[in-house]
């Protein structure tokens, strides 16, 4: 018997918005509040989420993102409103996707 499986992502003509890896990062950027630590909790480099996190924002029709500078209280990344909805929409889809997946899996 075979299973079917499947991964989504949101694209734009210029690029990915959105994918399982990126959607990751994102959590992990609330979680933390530092696109650093985020990276480091994921054992990515932190050039690479740099670059998918400056990729998402360009992509997005809004900021998903924002990075604070140092200063007294230290820098930091937080996720914007429009990134949290994101996100949620992203995870809906996701998981309706598994649903139907599941509920026609009867390839033999």
């Amino acid at each position: 018997m075979y299973k079917i499986k499947s991964r989504i992502w949101i694209e734009s003509d210029e690029g990915i918005l959105l994918g399982n890896g990126r959607i990751k990062l994102l959590k992990e950027i609330e979680n933390t509040g530092s696109l650093s630590q985020a990276a480091k909790n994921l054992k990515m480099s932190y050039k690479k989420a740099w670059n998918l996190m400056d990729s998402v924002n360009k992509n997005a029709a809004q900021a998903v993102v924002q990075k604070s500078i140092g200063g007294k209280e230290g820098g930091g990344t937080t996720l914007t409103e429009y990134g949290k909805g994101l996100i949620a929409k992203f995870e809906e889809l996701n998981e309706a996707t598994i649903q139907f997946i599941n509920q026609n899996n009867r390839f033999q």
